[in-house]
């Protein structure tokens, strides 16, 4: 006998939310429990498509729908509130990244969730592409040698329109917390842990409480060095978003937006070009370039796959809540770096 399908509330209907709701319902593994969310416009939605919907998660329980599992994929404020709703009652949840705009509340939430045996499985998605899949083989390969430096791009134009939504224009918003987040994560799963950061942020393009640009240093554990540049204020093709062709949402270029280099070799991403010197790494030695194969697949799908895994507890979270602390830890390092003008140790280092 199949089993049935996991009962998934969605929790938020906004961009992101929309695309998980539509991850569940095309799903086969999964049915939509509710879509929770308490604005207007969302219950005129789910109206219109025929879908259930409450206002809060506690109205939907109260009225007798126990979901399985719950995907939080609210306003990044409310992220921490909405997850200890689905604590107290028990369930599962995948929260969208950044798990907090706080460090201090998601640890909490953390060891919470830990001490009361909930999993949390942290919305950092692109863990789940296939082609950081094979960056990370080639890194733990050892074909790159040492890794020494790294660069990575988010430059993208955010349309006016993008902003009337109130909560973006806000501290917690901010192309820091909702893209380069994505970037710091796959580093950090990429490279390992960063030791100290300094950075430098401006919002001088549309005058916002959060920022438009940021310049960022990294220092890893292993000794290699990264900067990140980032900018939602600015048209071009070097963003992870334009290259990966992940989101059908935005076209794609042929370019990249990762750069990581090794004493062996350098490796592109996400076109996974490999550059290595044909006999000894030497730069007046001729370079060959090798591309990786990989088989293309939705990182959603795959997320919301191994979620339906967590939900039935036959495996742990591919990037748990302690994950998406510790890639919060540095965002908010970076803020405090920006804030301050001065280098942050993180994780007990000495300055």
């Amino acid at each position: 006998m199949s089993k049935r399908p996991l009962a998934i509330a969605v929790m938020g209907a906004g961009l992101i939310g929309r695309r998980h709701i539509e991850g569940v319902l095309a799903e086969p593994r999964t049915a939509l429990a509710a879509v929770i969310d308490p604005s207007p416009a969302a219950r005129e939605e789910a109206a219109r498509n025929g879908l259930p919907w409450f206002a809060s998660l506690a109205e939907a329980l109260a009225g007798g729908v126990i979901p399985d599992g719950v995907i939080i994929a609210t306003p990044n404020q409310l992220h921490v509130a909405n997850a200890l709703e689905a604590l107290a009652a028990g369930l599962p949840m995948l929260i969208e990244k950044p798990i907090a705009d706080d460090a201090a509340a998601a640890a909490s939430l953390v060891a919470r969730a830990e001490s009361a045996g909930v999993p949390i499985l942290t919305g950092h998605h692109r863990r789940h592409n296939p082609i950081i899949a094979a960056a990370r083989r080639l890194v733990e390969s050892g074909r790159l040698g040492r890794i020494r430096a790294v660069h990575g791009s988010f430059w993208v134009a955010k349309p006016e329109d993008y902003f009337e939504a109130a909560w973006r224009r806000e501290p917690g918003a901010g192309p820091i917390f909702i893209n380069l987040i994505h970037d710091v994560d796959l580093l950090r799963h990429l490279i390992g842990e960063v030791e100290s950061v300094h950075a430098m942020e401006s919002n001088a393009a549309r005058g916002h409480a959060v920022e438009d640009t940021a310049t960022v240093l990294l220092r890893f554990a292993g000794g290699a060095l990264a900067t990140l540049s980032a900018s939602d204020a600015v048209p071009s093709p070097w963003s992870w978003e334009r290259t990966s062709g992940e989101n059908p949402a935005f076209p794609r270029e042929d370019q990249f937006c990762y750069q990581i280099g090794g004493t062996k070799g350098a490796l592109t991403i996400p076109d996974l070009a490999l550059w290595t010197n044909e006999t000894r790494p030497d730069w007046r030695e001729k370079l060959t370039r090798e591309r990786l194969p990989v088989t293309p697949a939705d990182p959603l799908t795959l997320q919301l796959q191994h979620f339906c895994d967590v939900v039935e507890g036959t495996a742990a979270p591919l990037v748990s809540g302690r994950e998406g602390l510790a890639t919060l830890e540095v965002i908010e390092a970076i803020k405090a770096s920006a804030r301050t003008g001065r280098t942050i140790f993180l994780k007990g280092q000495a300055s």
